[in-house]
């Protein structure tokens, strides 16, 4: 009962700096919650821990100098405030994995999975946030031929390697959770750099041409990411 007040304290508290900060929209706020509930159920507080340090990581990344991105056209001032699509997104692959590893506790692929997820999402909104900011050039994933900061499917060498730490993060929490293992710790960080990739390619072919949105594209590459993981389990 104790571990379970203090999530619920650690919950309150989170949506209400996300709504006063205005980070989360109320209901995406709300669902939030739902998907801290499920992880808590499914993974236990590394679950939770996975999904706040996505947060907070992409909050931190999305807010970097962000004038500076408005003043070249690459963001917009209040992009910061996540929508519940956005959330489930990001994070719905993760919250799928939990609900399994819940109804299957002795397969630990969901654990995986679930941290692929995060890894995936956590290297996206990193790469791209922190390579729109401090990348020297910019080429198309599927051309590699120069192309313009901020589009679909651009990629910058600074932000690749920030994908890369991003992925290094969730790995590291997932490690302190559930225990260190070399070919675990490397297999959340591929599957989310490879995630992260494909990422790129979505944007530069469907998302480009209007046939998916942005939310799909988060989706889809955690979803990879988590399948990625399977394999290697």
């Amino acid at each position: 009962m104790i571990p379970f007040l203090i999530l619920l304290v650690i919950i309150v508290a989170g949506v209400a700096y996300s709504l006063i900060r205005k980070k989360l929209t109320p209901v995406a706020a709300l669902t939030g919650s739902v998907l801290a509930l499920v992880l808590y159920l499914g993974l236990g507080f590394t679950g939770v821990c996975m999904m706040a340090t996505f947060f907070i990581a992409g909050t931190l990344a999305t807010s970097w100098k962000m004038k500076e991105k408005v003043a070249r056209g690459i963001a917009e001032q209040n992009k910061g405030e996540r929508t519940a699509g956005q959330v489930l997104a990001n994070a719905g692959v993760a919250g799928i994995a939990a609900i399994l590893a819940y109804l299957y506790p002795v397969q630990h692929i969901f654990t995986l999975m679930a941290a692929a997820a995060f890894s995936s999402a956590t290297a996206d909104t990193m790469s791209s946030e922190l390579g729109s900011v401090y990348g020297k050039r910019f080429y198309n994933i599927l051309s590699f031929k120069k192309d313009q900061r901020g589009l679909d499917g651009v990629i910058s060498l600074e932000g690749t390697v920030a994908g890369i730490v991003g992925s290094c993060i969730i790995a590291s929490v997932y490690a302190v959770g559930f225990g260190w293992h070399a070919a675990t710790f490397l297999a959340i960080i591929i599957a989310g750099t490879i995630g992260n990739i494909v990422d790129s390619i979505l944007g530069a072919t469907l998302e480009r041409k209007g046939i998916i949105k942005n939310d799909t594209v988060n989706f889809l590459n955690t979803l990879v990411a988590a399948l990625i993981v399977a394999l290697f389990y």
